[in-house]
């Protein structure tokens, strides 16, 4: 039997576009309140609007330790306590490391890894006293195996995965639920891509996710009966051979 999530309160980071627009679309028609969070304060105002009361905007920049702590009171005081952090922001380098900008990947783990980590700290002392709550990462089929044209990103997936796995272990005599969903390759403005009938031509080509899908799982992982965690949810178009 699922769970449903109506009434539950949901933080998506990285709400403005991609995977968190998605997810937000999607929770918000099973009847959940959403705290959407993203520096792109225009984009989230927009994405509120069209969801309506459920949903509330709140710009930020997660490599900032001071806008996690105002995220996490913000949603509070508006709807109450979390029910759910969907930990999705992230950012993305490819190319040789002899070639490679270490500046730009101090901002890279920044995004992937640093915020992450501080957002999960912020929401479970109350999921583990109130014994309920669901944390989960967006990680990637990069975090499962070293991916040689992008190994810097790779890097900050491994260190998700090790994150996710070892708070979960650490939380679930609480009852809180910690997982990581890992898509390959996603059809959206992460990957530089922004005409619709580019990316429905290659998803009909299996040669790429939508943002939808990876919505869907987020979904199924979410609605798993109490007793159950879906510890990592590994999806990949069907053609992509890694």
């Amino acid at each position: 039997m699922t769970q449903s999530l109506a009434g539950k309160v949901m933080i998506v980071t990285g709400a403005s576009s991609g995977i968190g627009r998605a997810v937000a679309r999607r929770f918000a028609g099973e009847g959940v309140k959403l705290v959407l969070v993203a520096r792109s304060a225009e984009k989230l105002a927009a994405l509120a609007e069209e969801l309506g009361a459920s949903a509330l905007a709140v710009p930020a920049d997660l490599t900032v330790a001071a806008d996690i702590a105002r995220m996490v009171e913000t949603a509070r005081s508006h709807f109450g306590p979390i029910d759910i952090l969907f930990a999705n922001a992230g950012s993305y380098v490819s190319g040789d490391v002899a070639e490679g900008d270490p500046d730009l990947w101090d901002t890279i783990i920044d995004v992937n890894v640093n915020s992450v980590f501080r957002a999960v700290h912020a929401v479970l002392p109350e999921m583990i006293a109130r014994r309920s709550g669901d944390v989960v990462v967006t990680s990637s089929i990069s975090g499962h195996q070293a991916i040689h044209w992008e190994p810097v990103y790779s890097a900050t997936k491994h260190a998700v995965q090790s994150f996710v796995h070892g708070v979960r272990r650490q939380v679930a005599p609480h009852n809180v639920r910690v997982g990581a969903l890992a898509p390959g390759m996603v059809l959206n403005e992460l990957w530089g891509l922004h005409d619709a009938d580019e990316i429905k031509r290659r998803a009909e080509a299996h040669e790429g996710l939508l943002s939808e899908d990876v919505a869907e799982a987020l979904l199924f992982m979410l609605t798993r009966p109490a007793h159950v965690t879906v510890r990592d949810l590994v999806m990949l178009p069907q053609n992509q051979d890694l």
